[in-house]
């Protein structure tokens, strides 16, 4: 009986990280190229883990050490989100597949917030400061209203000055965020062709993230939690039951 315990505990245990998603995604609406956050289980085996295995795992994670597999993992959504018109010459939209290539103080970094700007020195910067890469290495501009064509070219008073460099990754789902919408070099990075590279010059991308998709989520996993936890109310009361009565006998 000790298994089914352990089953509602780690049903519970999904729920949660389910619903820190939601939150995450909820939170990230109206963030330029954000891509909502999905927590899949995988399932290993059609046995739960038994009850002690669970309290093991809390225990473990109290004490800071790797917990055994919970069988949740969390997937991004990279389905791209609408456009959004902002007439800004430096905002830019990434329409097809792709991301741009950045510089970190910790190296080369990806993202697809387009919402760039001249720093003091005339480089193209993402809002955090971070370079923005083209193929020849930093951008500098003359001006705050360069025309940028389709294929990232950066054209100023009718002369190419620099393109944009736009890669893409073959397991795009699976890369590892940074924060500030960056994102980690994955496998297969490979650089787009001009062909390839489909850029929106004065268009931001929205977030990917329907707030009522992430609301019906909620009240799905919420109504769930609660039949999990009235399941572990229900065994421990059954336990509390025969103890007392062997104790009776």
């Amino acid at each position: 009986m000790e298994e089914l315990l352990g089953v509602a505990l780690q049903s519970m245990q999904q729920d949660m990280a389910r619903v820190d998603r939601v939150a995450m995604n909820l939170s990230n609406a109206l963030t330029p190229a954000y891509k909502r956050e999905v927590a899949v289980v995988r399932t290993q085996s059609a046995r739960g883990p038994s009850f002690a295995r669970m309290l093991d795992a809390g225990m473990a994670e109290a004490a800071g050490r790797d917990m055994p597999d919970n069988h949740i993992e969390v997937l991004t959504d990279t389905r791209p989100g609408t456009l959004k018109s902002t007439g800004q010459n430096l905002d830019l939209a990434i329409t097809g597949s792709g991301y741009f290539e950045v510089q970190t103080e910790n190296g080369s970094a990806y993202t697809r917030q387009g919402n760039f700007r001249m720093d003091a020195r005339g480089r193209l910067v993402t809002a955090q400061g971070y370079p923005v890469m083209g193929k020849g290495g930093d951008i500098y501009l003359n001006t705050s209203q360069p025309s940028i064509d389709a294929a990232g070219n950066i054209i100023e008073n009718k002369l190419p000055v620099a393109q944009l460099k736009v890669v893409q990754f073959d397991k795009p789902a699976g890369l590892r965020r940074l924060g500030d919408g960056l994102v980690a070099a994955g496998d297969g990075m490979t650089q787009l062709q001009d062909a390839d590279v489909q850029i929106r010059q004065g268009y931001l991308e929205n977030a990917n993230v329907s707030s009522m998709r992430e609301m019906v989520e909620l009240t799905q996993t919420m109504r769930h939690f609660e039949a999990m936890q009235k399941v572990a109310q229900g065994y421990d009361e059954m336990l509390g039951t025969a103890i007392r009565k062997l104790g009776d006998m």
